[in-house]
């Protein structure tokens, strides 16, 4: 994705995408960063991972030309949210780093324009990148894939996870974060609780989103994991972080908010499947308190409603 042009490094296909479409945020998944919210998820292609896992390896591992790509330059990007409705925009698809500068003109749009920038990203950057990360994106989701040299050799490809958990704990203090964990049965679920104390080390109000692993790509042969053996282990879990998410399965019981003092549900979703959910109803008061014992819930940004953004829809084409 970047070739050596003199001395500089630049992006070989810079503001090319293989997607935008405007999804409910929950979907993405953020549950507490401006909930409600209708998003721009764009992405591009490329990955310096290798899960052999990955559930989007058609994107994620594709080579130039493989894949049909937009070019949208930013200002058009940032009027199709506008135009969608959208209240932010979220680079997710695949890994954000591979399109850095791209992303970051989007985000200097965006920003201009009174649009949030989000992410999603696998932490595995240099220092000068995630800084640069961290100042293009107000929210953003780090995939924490596992919690051993052993896991991340084996199946991502690389080395040393060291720096995702340094680059995590250097985003967690400048920027709203939340966690995503695919848990492989058998492979990589007896870390559960080593990534439930990691998080917690830094903030117990880090969000977690957990999801059954189903078997794709280089592990399309793996048995379907158990529901019930992931959700058992992550019982003990719940004692250490009190907001865990675990979907990726048609009717999940564990998508919706609980205060986390007395227990009532403050923000309720649905799961159809996939790895995020849909809000249906959002019953924090407007300091994000809970109604029934006051308890601070902490969220990112304000309540949106779905719709909120809808006045001019359709007014134009997309390439105004």
């Amino acid at each position: 994705m970047y070739i050596q042009n003199g001395d500089g490094i630049e992006e070989r296909y810079p503001h090319h995408y293989t997607t935008y479409v405007a999804v409910h945020i929950e979907s993405v998944p953020f549950f507490h960063a401006y909930p409600g919210s209708r998003s721009l998820q764009i992405g591009s292609r490329g990955c310096n991972f290798d899960c052999h896992y990955c559930s989007n390896a058609y994107v994620a591992k594709s080579l130039p030309g493989e894949v049909y790509m937009f070019r949208l330059a930013p200002k058009r990007l940032v009027n199709i949210a506008k135009q969608t409705g959208c209240h932010n925009i979220v680079f997710a698809v695949n890994e954000p780093v591979v399109s850095l500068p791209s992303l970051i003109e989007v985000a200097k749009e965006a920003r201009a324009a009174g649009l949030p920038m989000g992410c999603l990203t696998n932490g595995y950057v240099t220092d000068e990148a995630v800084d640069m990360l961290s100042s293009a994106c107000e929210f953003i989701n780090i995939s924490l894939k596992g919690f051993s040299q052993d896991f991340y050799r084996k199946y991502t490809g690389i080395s040393d996870f060291s720096p995702v958990l340094r680059n995590i704990r250097k985003l967690a203090a400048k920027n709203h974060i939340e966690i995503t964990t695919p848990i492989i049965q058998g492979i990589n679920d007896h870390e559960i609780i080593d990534i439930a104390e990691f998080i917690a080390s830094m903030d117990k109000n880090i969000p977690w989103h957990v999801f059954r692993l189903l078997p794709e790509y280089k592990m399309k042969d793996e048995e379907y994991p158990s529901i019930q053996v992931i959700n058992e282990k992550l019982e003990e879990a719940r004692e250490i972080l009190p907001y865990i998410y675990f979907s990726n399965f048609v009717g999940s019981a564990w998508v919706s908010t609980h205060c986390p003092a007395c227990g009532q549900k403050v923000i309720e979703r649905f799961n159809l499947g996939g790895c995020g959910g849909k809000m249906v109803k959002y019953l924090l008061d407007e300091d994000n308190r809970c109604p029934d014992c006051g308890n601070q819930v902490h969220i990112h940004g304000n309540y949106t409603q779905w719709n909120s953004g809808d006045a001019g829809y359709g007014l134009c084409s997309f390439g105004c």
